[in-house]
């Protein structure tokens, strides 16, 4: 009997001492029935099982027997498979969104991950150590301060070049404001994201970025802004820099989050560069603030509406340069001469410095004291060129690869040649076939490898 009371549960065990007092006659039915939370009727009956088979007939009769609510081993088998077949990287929860949503699963997270775990397609973890230092507060209300960042990574898994995603988190609910693939992390990325944040919801008070030079420079005796902190000059938002990445959680932790659910997700799209990725991006960004985005402490929005002109927003999004004029009214930029149109009242005189904004899609726009000017551009060479400024860590891979993608074109049109001469070798050919049409131009050479002349027999 020790070893049956033994498999009694604790709930079991209290109603064997309850009940042995009824036997006894220390305790009235009654009140065994108030204390141990049961019908009369009930007691009498546990009372009847105690007596016929002693302390085992207290265990539940449906110990060690499969649940009435199991689901049915056909239908987990089946989900597993979808898994194997659509899925088989995914982890629980984000597995379980998609089979609830695209098949008609309707079991719970905890009951997909216990079929993942015995199927192999999943190993559980281990909980994260506690916190040892106190997050910081969210912000109370929207538009106050807005995280930025870019995140390097291979989001199309190999189907195409690395890339760098930028986007805008706001502090105060994690909702992502603005999302952008670019092919490297640049001010001008950065610009065109911050003019679209802008014109769409408006100024936030603060931006809050690491310390790479696009946002500040590593000389602090250095007192001219860059070009991003001109611009948020211009649109009266205050440029904060964390002094580590760990500062700044909000949004590295947006992109651990997307590196996992973008990516999946992209894949299943069938999305396989970035033009089709950012056509697609923003049906995305609706989906993820709906499931991951909070409300705000303060329901007020702190963003600042942008009073100016379309055009006025995009000038102080762009690039801006300085040149010297000439004596002719005309100066030297990126591959071109821009020449002033005559007849223009508010026209700087010779050798004043007028100012360029150079726009994302290459226009430029010149202007003096505030006024626009009108110009002529004039080719003079390739800008590509030109120098190359200098590179970063994040930006030499993606300045490399290029290299590498040129010398392999390269390289694959020499073979070719080379294929095409050997083969005309073989077919006993070692002159052109045919003569010019027509005279070749002055200063024009011969083009490509020409075949090699059998060597003379031995004698």
């Amino acid at each position: 009997m020790g070893q049956e009371v033994g498999l009694m549960s604790q709930k079991e065990a209290q109603r064997l001492g309850i009940l042995e007092r009824v036997l006894d006659k220390a305790l009235a039915q009654a009140d065994a029935a108030r204390l141990l939370g049961l019908s009369v009727r009930q007691v009498k009956r546990l009372c009847r099982r105690l007596r016929e088979q002693g302390a085992s007939g207290l265990i539940s009769r449906r110990r060690g027997q499969p649940s009435n609510r199991r689901i049915p081993l056909a239908q987990a088998e089946h989900f597993v498979e979808l898994m194997r077949q659509h899925y088989p990287d995914f982890g629980p929860l984000l597995a379980h969104e998609y089979l609830k949503r695209e098949h008609g699963l309707t079991c719970s997270v905890e009951t997909l991950r216990s079929w993942m775990i015995a199927a192999g397609l999943w190993q559980a973890k281990q909980r994260r150590a506690k916190r040892t230092h106190p997050s910081r507060v969210r912000r109370p209300c929207l538009g106050e301060l807005v995280q930025i960042d870019g995140s390097h990574h291979d989001w199309f898994e190999g189907r195409s070049s690395k890339c760098c995603l930028i986007a805008f988190i706001d502090d105060a609910t994690s909702r992502v404001l603005q999302a952008c693939f670019f092919e490297q992390e640049t001010t001008q990325g950065y610009l065109s994201l911050l003019r679209e944040l802008v014109q769409r919801q408006g100024a936030p008070l603060a931006l809050y970025s690491d310390r790479h030079g696009i946002f500040t420079k590593p000389d602090p005796e250095d007192t001219k802004p860059t070009q991003f902190e001109r611009a948020l000059l211009q649109l009266s938002i205050e440029p904060i820099c964390a002094r580590s990445p760990q500062a700044k959680g909000r949004v590295e932790r947006l992109f651990q989050t997307l590196q996992d659910r973008l990516c999946k997700t992209m894949r299943l799209q069938g999305i396989d560069n970035i033009e089709q990725a950012n056509s697609w991006l923003t049906e995305y960004l609706r989906e993820h603030n709906r499931r991951f985005a909070i409300n705000a402490h303060d329901p007020q929005d702190m963003h600042r509406p942008w009073g100016g002109t379309a055009r006025e927003l995009a000038d102080i999004c762009s690039l801006h340069h300085q040149r010297q004029l000439s004596a002719q009214g005309a100066c030297k930029f990126d591959g071109r001469i821009l020449q002033l149109l005559p007849s223009q009242a508010h026209a700087p005189k010779a050798r004043a410095m007028v100012n360029i904004a150079e726009h994302a899609d290459g226009t430029l726009h010149l202007s003096y004291g505030g006024k626009t000017l009108a110009h002529r551009s004039f080719a003079v060479h390739d800008p590509q060129t030109k120098r190359q400024p200098p590179a970063d860590h994040k930006t030499l891979n993606t300045r490399v690869d290029r290299l590498r993608e040129a010398q392999r074109s390269k390289l694959l049109r020499l073979k070719s040649e080379i294929a095409f001469q050997d083969a005309q070798r073989q077919r006993g050919i070692y002159k052109p076939d045919t003569q010019p049409i027509g005279p070749l131009s002055p200063g024009a050479g011969s083009y490509g490898l020409r075949p090699s002349q059998p060597a003379p027999a031995p004698t």
